[in-house]
């Protein structure tokens, strides 16, 4: 069963979107140098679909795109949250951020508007850095995937 242990309303986690980003406990990457140590823990409170409709409830009107940050722990079940989503709250986008290499076969990835893959290595960086093995993909129109990963390395100012 998938928990989360809170959620925050995002700016910089999806480009264009104002996002729910979801934290999903009982991670099994337990990435080395991880911000979220918390998160390795089987804590929290269900996620379920009832969860969804109380975020939609809460924020609705406030966000554009619900992230499930985690989740690797029940592919299954993200997967199948992520399609309650595009069936019964349409209006939003979904994405997900798993720690792994690569989506299980087990998961529909057009289920997904985003996915965000790689575990997270120290001294390569996270999706700021243009250093990370970490990706992100977001699905275009025809159901493959482009990486949007350099949407957030910013450029740097020239002096003259």
């Amino acid at each position: 069963m998938l928990k989360y242990v809170n959620t925050g309303v995002v700016f910089q986690e999806i480009p264009d979107e104002v996002t729910l980003a979801i934290n999903i406990s009982n991670c099994p990457c337990h990435c080395p140098g991880c911000h979220s140590r918390y998160l390795w823990e089987d804590i929290g409170l269900p996620l379920d679909a009832a969860a969804i409709d109380d975020f939609v409830s809460q924020y609705g009107t406030d966000i554009t795109c619900i992230a499930f940050m985690g989740g690797d722990c029940d592919p299954k079940g993200v997967n199948m949250l992520a399609q309650y989503i595009h069936e019964y709250h349409p209006q939003f986008h979904v994405a997900w951020y798993s720690g792994r290499l690569r989506i299980p076969p087990t998961v529909n990835k057009e289920d997904f508007d985003f996915i965000k893959v790689g575990p997270y290595i120290q001294h390569l960086g996270p999706l700021k850095s243009p250093t990370t093995n970490q990706r992100l993909y977001k699905r275009l129109m025809d159901g493959t995937f482009e990486d949007i990963t350099y949407r957030f390395w910013r450029k740097q100012d020239i002096a003259i």
